[in-house]
């Protein structure tokens, strides 16, 4: 008896991790077609997605197939890639470790970087 009841609370926790929680999302699926990012953990990719969305002002399926994310078709992906490669190079070249350059230092929330200020009106 005494056996059968320490069998039973030593399972009774394991059974109870099998079972989903209804108030919480599956963890996300691991990033598949990362030809540039260095991360391999679904939730770091995600937060990193977000900075860049935030940073040009758009959605995901600005560079991504809407139901894909792994996908090259859209050719936005490409120049994406292009444009994280160029940001990685400059940070690079900072000798303290510390990011200099994102997506928002010339983007600032637009999908076209300005190249000047705008004019000011009356001048």
């Amino acid at each position: 008896m005494r056996f059968a009841i320490t069998a039973l609370l030593v399972l009774l926790p394991l059974s109870a991790q099998d079972k989903p929680d209804p108030g919480r999302r599956p963890p996300p699926p691991a990033p598949k077609n990362l030809k540039v990012l260095k991360v391999t953990n679904g939730p770091e990719v995600i937060q990193i997605m977000r900075t860049f969305t935030a940073g040009l002002g758009v959605q995901c399926d600005h560079c991504h197939v809407k139901g894909n994310f792994a996908s090259d078709d859209n050719p936005k992906k490409e120049v994406a890639r292009q444009m994280i490669s160029m940001a990685m190079e400059i940070n690079a070249k900072f000798h303290d470790g510390k990011m200099h350059v994102t997506c928002y230092t010339c983007h600032r929330g637009e999908v076209e970087p300005k190249t000047a200020p705008e004019a000011k009106s009356g001048q």
